[in-house]
């Protein structure tokens, strides 16, 4: 073998494990990103129950009109829209929905409302 030869050898072996290790460090990131986007996805559903609740809770007769709950129902609602602005991450582990999903949505939203009346 030629001292070229040699050389071409030792850059070739270099350059495959440089890139076995950049994929599977790639790989790793892409994994924490996923599961990273799902936990704040997550986040957002329980920040969005939460203030819904509330609402209803500062809605009824007995509680109506409560300057504090009134408040913390502006905080939450607040709260929510902030995390709105993180969505280009969250949205990254969300199916994308059909235009019949979005009626569901809705009937079963309306339901809940109903149900927290009662």
């Amino acid at each position: 073998m030629s001292r070229l030869e040699i050389i071409l050898g030792a850059i070739l072996a270099v350059s495959v494990l440089f890139n076995l290790g950049l994929i599977i460090y790639v790989r790793g990131s892409i994994v924490r990103l996923l599961s990273i986007s799902e936990e704040l996805g997550d986040l957002q559903q329980m920040i969005d129950s939460f203030a819904n609740h509330l609402k209803a809770i500062y809605e009824m007769e007995m509680f109506y009109g409560d300057e504090t709950l009134g408040t913390l129902v502006e905080h939450a609602a607040s709260f929510g829209e902030y995390l709105e602005t993180f969505e280009y991450i969250y949205i990254l582990t969300e199916e994308p929905q059909e235009e019949g999903n979005l009626l569901d949505d809705d009937i079963d939203s309306e339901e809940d409302e109903k149900e927290a009346e009662e």
